[in-house]
């Protein structure tokens, strides 16, 4: 006879994973964020998403940008946006601020008196 594990996660997961866990013969019980609940999960979502690329093997870093993406875009439909709306506000910004392209990394700044 095995032992019963209980793991606790307390995260916002892809829509089928509660439906890939019972696949596996394990039972997932999930709940239905309140829509005051959705953005902070979002952007906590993001913020693991970011550090799982951040640790990720360079063979790896394809799939944890596609998560990544997953996420914004879903942070943007819930804030009202679309991506066309988003795709449009980079370019605006890149024509103001630059991008990142030229590499640059900024130490520090001194005042000129």
């Amino acid at each position: 006879m095995s032992q019963e594990e209980t793991i606790t996660y307390g995260k916002l997961v892809r829509d089928r994973i509660p439906e890939i866990i019972e696949a596996e013969g394990r039972t997932a019980i999930v709940r239905v964020l309140a829509e005051s609940e959705l953005v902070p999960a979002l952007i906590d979502k993001l913020v693991e998403e970011a550090e799982e690329l951040r640790e990720a093997e360079p063979e790896d870093h394809l799939g944890e940008l596609a998560d990544i993406y997953e996420v914004l875009a879903a942070l943007a439909g819930t804030l009202g946006f679309s991506y066309e709306q988003v795709l449009e506000s980079a370019r605006h910004k890149r024509g103001k601020r630059g991008g990142f392209s030229r590499r640059l990394w900024l130490d520090e700044v001194t005042s000129g008196q």
